[in-house]
This record gives structure tokens, sequence and C-alpha cells, in this order.
């Protein structure tokens, strides 16, 4: 046998037992035999550095230091779920996506484990990348890092695809995170908080030997990619067990939604018998095609829902409530409490909301208040100890005007919130506006932090987003904090920007209701922003998802002299503002006003694919039928109620190939 295929031999007799200790928990072979066989592929390895591998299990070990993660796009989105927190949601949940779909729906019952998303990224059977969640839309590269998890496979076995991502949780077993405490208490630190925040903070150490050094483990649920060879969910977590990922076991494939509530009385009780934090239950429609068929809404997958279980509550003194103001002007009062322990965090402040709940509550300084940790990250009070309420109490008076500006507050017809209508002046508002318009999903300027933000408003070096281009580097340099090379980077991250494209540069501006998604809507629409100007209420509202509340905020943003004004000099400086040539490029008007429904499964093109032709051609995709629908794409396995629905509303049925005949 010659080197190569001894170091080869080593890795595989490694990997395997790797495999069975970590993932399987049925080690074949002791501790001391398992670290005599690495020590000698580390020998080999040192030795025959020609045989490298990033993927030997020597690699496991850590070492790489990272200064800065690389941020990196997901190739495909990583979404959030929606959460429910009643069995009455779920069945509201189900009638939704029964008038959607048709057949019979089977839903794999999954738990949902409380640490951090990751996203893997496997090319020809090895690991090639690690993203966080981040936005959804982009994360940062923590490949050494994720590496020195055990149970995460470097190299797979089997039939695997050819490249495909899978989706999972870091968590840290509550064992391991215990034992961490014990150390850190023996050397006189503070423990840690709570094994999620561990976890999700170990994943971005600057040195992998550390991470290597602390017992995370890896539970993953969910494959995304081409041709994966499965049909249904329950079948793709088995199949990511035989290529050697660690898959919960207690996974179930049921019939009905009785089903999946005894699935969940059962783990509600049973949770605290396992060996990680569990916040849930994650319920999936079975069948990829229909959920396929479902799809997505702006934010989550319409095929499955989280079910919260109830969530802990704890009692605690209302010591003041104070008022912030957002860069909208919205008020939000804030509960300054007596310290309290909830879900392994200590608990100081919690959102009241606004004026109705204090009124609905009847909350008032002094008061024992139940505090909730629920689907929300911020805590909040869900009602008052009324038995323990002092006599000299004082019903809560909301304030009249801004705590920062002192202008007098409004509040609109059918708004929960108060605002401070001072736009240009309220100083919370200034810099609310500015940290948005730098922020990751707009404008994602590198160097400038909200802190700095700050500081260059109190310092009047800028008093809007448009004065960020033309600050020197001689002007930041004396902030506090900032040295020559983060003024450098600064300036640098700036200058770039003004290559991001329209659609996030109109997220930016921080118009009111307009969100990532409504910005796409109406880029894709106008084009620019000079056709965005000049439209009509009616031309609005016309546009996919956007309803009168936001055709109003637009129209208001560029009526506004000041507005026009910062555009105008944001242009001068050579920000987007309108879709470039590549974007445009492909896109047509032959599908204006036409609302089409995508239906079945096709062999040319994915229905993704079916979607973005109809949007770039002007069309509008819907997910049900109704006497708006202009025409169906059908494709096989079209659901038998949605052809009959077709055919009472007279609604004609086209195949893929008709469709692209059309396009031609």
């Amino acid at each position: 046998m010659n080197i190569e295929q001894q170091i080869q031999q080593l890795r595989k007799a490694l990997s395997d037992h790797n495999y069975n200790y970590y993932v399987l928990d049925s080690p074949t072979i002791s501790d001391f035999e398992f670290d005599i066989k690495l020590k000698e592929l580390q020998d080999l390895e040192a030795k025959y550095p020609e045989f490298f591998d990033a993927n030997s299990p020597t690699q496991r070990v850590g070492g790489e230091i990272t200064k800065n993660f690389e941020t990196m796009p997901h190739e495909h989105r990583m979404y959030s779920l929606d959460n429910s927190y009643s069995k009455e949601d779920l069945k509201d949940w189900e009638t939704r996506i029964k008038k959607l779909i048709d057949g019979h729906i089977q839903y794999t019952c999954e738990l949902k484990y409380d640490g951090a998303s990751i996203s893997l990224t496997y090319e020809n059977g090895s690991l090639v990348r690690a993203l966080t969640r981040g936005d959804g839309f982009q994360g940062d590269n923590v490949t050494a890092n994720i590496k020195t998890i055990k149970s995460i496979p470097l190299k797979l076995k089997g039939d695997y695809p050819v490249k495909f991502d899978i989706r999972g949780e870091i968590v840290l077993p509550f064992e391991g995170f215990n034992k961490m405490n014990e150390e850190r208490i023996e050397i006189g630190e503070e423990p840690y908080r709570n094994p999620r925040n561990t976890a999700s903070g170990s994943l971005k150490l600057q040195d992998s030997a550390e991470v290597a050094k602390r017992p995370l483990d890896c539970l993953l649920y969910h494959l995304i990619g081409p041709n994966l060879g499965v049909q249904t969910q329950f079948e793709s977590l088995e199949k990511a067990r035989q290529w050697g990922f660690k898959v919960p076991n207690v996974s179930k494939l049921v019939d009905s939604l009785e089903d999946v509530f005894k699935f969940i009385n059962y783990w509600d009780v049973h949770r605290h018998d396992l060996p990680y934090e569990t916040d849930g239950v994650v319920i999936k429609v079975n069948n990829l095609q229909q959920q396929e068929e479902l799809g997505y809404t702006a934010k989550s997958p319409r095929w499955a829902m989280a079910y919260k279980f109830k969530a802990e509550q704890v009692s605690t003194r209302l010591n003041s409530i104070s008022y912030q103001v957002g860069r909208t002007g919205a008020i939000t009062p804030v509960a300054n409490l007596e310290p309290v322990e909830l879900a392994g965090t200590t608990v100081k402040r919690a959102s009241l909301h606004n004026a109705d709940q204090i009124e609905k509550l009847d909350i008032r300084v002094g008061d024992e208040v139940f505090v909730e940790k629920g689907g929300e990250i911020i805590p909040k009070i869900i009602a008052v100890d009324l038995s323990r309420r002092r006599p000299e109490s004082k019903p809560t008076i909301y304030i009249t005007h801004c705590p920062e500006c002192h202008t007098e507050l409004v509040r609109q017809e059918g708004e929960a919130q108060h605002y401070c209508p001072n736009y240009n002046g309220c100083k919370p508002q200034i810099i609310g506006r500015i940290q948005h318009f730098i922020s990751r999903k707009a404008m994602d300027i590198e160097g400038l932090g909200g802190e700095t933000v700050a500081l260059l408003v109190n310092e009047g070096l800028i008093n809007n987003y448009s004065d960020l281009y033309e600050l020197t580097k001689e002007q930041v340099i004396p902030l506090e904090r900032m040295a020559e090379k983060s003024a450098d980077n600064l300036i640098q991250g700036i200058a770039q920007s003004v290559d991001i494209p329209f659609e996030r540069v109109l997220y930016a501006l921080g118009i009111r209701y307009v969100g990532e998604t409504v910005a796409k809507k109406l880029a894709k629409h106008y084009k620019n922003i000079e056709a965005l100007k000049i439209a009509s209420h009616e031309d609005l509202v016309n546009v996919d998802e956007i309803g009168v509340r936001i055709a109003e905020s637009v129209q208001e943003f560029f009526m506004s002299e000041d507005n026009m004004k910062i555009i105008d000099r944001l242009k001068h400086f050579g920000v987007q503002f309108e879709i470039s040539k590549e974007q445009l490029a492909g896109q047509t008007n032959k599908l204006k006003g036409k609302t089409i429904v995508i239906s079945g499964v096709f062999e040319t093109v994915s229905r993704d694919e079916l979607k973005k032709l109809i949007e770039d051609n002007g069309g509008k995709v819907s997910s049900s039928i109704s006497l708006k629908t202009s025409f169906i794409v059908a494709g096989e396995n079209m659901g038998p109620s949605k052809k009959l629905k077709a055919e009472q509303l007279n609604i004609s049925l086209i195949n893929e190939y008709e469709f692209l005949q059309i396009l031609k």
C-alpha cells in the first residue's frame, strides 16, 4: 500500500468512527484508539503535504483564524417560519392551504430546536460552505468553525446529489453547556446565560480551535436544490440520514391534524427529557409537489407552520415607563422592570406597544406584572397582578409631547400609535432614518455603524443621508474610537454604496410601509424614480401587493420638497435611481395586466422559472383561481378541483409549451 492509499484509508476509518460516535451514538473503538489513529494521520499529512485535503478528519481540531467573516449570498433564500400559539391557529392554517391544493394532505411533524440556524452546501459529496442565516438573503461564511463540529459530515456516503444545500440548527446540549459553565465558575468567570446564545456566539469566534473545544452539535432537517431524488419531506429526512447527516429520529409522518395535535401534546410534556432546548413543533406539508403549489409569502413558506409551546412567564415590578422615538416618528412606550430571570436571560425592559395596550391592561408604575417571552425576541407584559396593587397607585397618563423634541404628538384615525410630526427636526428620527439607510438590507455601507451615525449627527456633520456623500476623512478622524484605518474604510464604504441597485436604494429611503418586498415590486413596475414620483394613487394601488395605505405614504413622501432635494443630491453623487440595463434585459410588457395561476408539474421549466418569466414580462402570479385569473399554465397532476373551478369560471388552461410560445 502506498502513502496516498494509507492516508485515504486512515481518513475513511476516522470518518466512520466519527459518524458512529457523534451521529449514531454507538462507538466502535475507544477514545484512546481513535486518538492514536488521528495522530498517525496528522503525522503523515505533515510529512506529505501534497496529499492535503480540506475535509480531512484532522481539520476538525481547528486552528484557522478568521478576523472578518465574509458575507455571502444564499443561493436559495432562507425563509423564516410563521408561528402559531394555539390549535385554532393550526386549524386556520389547514383551511387556508386546503383552498390552494387538491388531494389528501399528509404532514411531517418535527421538533423545533432552539439553536443557531445554519445552511451547509455540499458539492460532489464534500462540504464546501457553511453560512449563517443572516437576513435570509445573505449570511456570514463560518465554514472553518463549522468543520470542527464532529456530527457534521465533511464527506458524504451513498447516492447523494451532485450539489445541494441542507439546513439545520447548531445546538449546545445541556450536558455540555453545564460542563462549560462549571469550568468557567471554577476559574472565577461569569457563567454563560443559555445554550442558544452560547451556540450562536460560538459560530463567530475568530479562532476555530476555540470552537473545536465546545461540545456543539448539529441537527439537520431540510434539503434544498434540484434533482434531490425525493418526493416528500419525510423521505428527504431518511435520505439525509443515509448520506451521513444527524437527523433527529423523533420526526413523524401523520395523516391528519388530529394526529398533529397528539404529537404536540406528547412532546409538550416529554421535551424536558431531551438533551437539547426545544421550543415547539414544526408541521410541514409532506408532499413536495404540494409544497411547490403552495409556494411562499414575502417572508415564509405557506406549506409549513411552527407551533410554539407555551412561553415561560415570570412576575416582577414595573419601576417606570419611558418612551422611545422611532425613525418614522412612531412612539413606543417601554416598561422598565425590576431585573428578573426569564428563559435563560435577565429581563430589564419590555415593550408596552401603544397607549391602547396600556389602557387595556390598566398598567401603572409600581404594579407587579406578569412578563412573557413568547415568539418575540423582546419580552412583553401580558397582565397585571391586581391583588398586589398599592392603594395609592394612579392610572398611567400617556405622554402628549415628544420626549425628545417636545413637539405635540399626533394620532391619526385608525392608527394604534402616536407620532411625532417633527420629521426634519427630531433627532432620533433623523438618526433612525440614516441608520436605516446604511443598514445591511439597504445601502450596506461597510465601516459605518449605528453608533457612528449618532455621533455624526450629534457633532453636526450630517443632518440627512445625502450628507454622508460629502463627508471627508478629515471630518471623521476626530470622532470617538475613529482611527485612520477605520476612517478610510468609512469613506470608502460610502463611495462604494453608489453601486447598490435601485430596489435597495428605494427601500433605503425609508418611505413608511415600503419594506424590502414592496420596494422590489415598485422598482420592477416603475423602473426608475422619475416614473414612481409622478405615479397617481390609482396607478399605485393597481401594482401587485400595493394597498391604499402604501400608495398614500409613497405619494406623501414625494410631495415633500425636502425629500425631493435629498433625492436630487443623491442622484448628483451617483446613487442608482433606475433599474440597470442588465436587469431590464429580457423584460417586456407582453403579460401586462394579466393574472396567471401556475398549477401542476412541468417538464422543461421549473415552477420558479415560470414565475420569473411571468413577472419579467409584466404579469402577476396568483396562487388561487378567481374571476381575475387571465389563464392557467397547467402541468401534469393538476388538481381536479382546480380544473373544475377553471371550467366553472370559463378560464382557459394552456401548457408550458403554449405559454413559452406566447412569450416568443
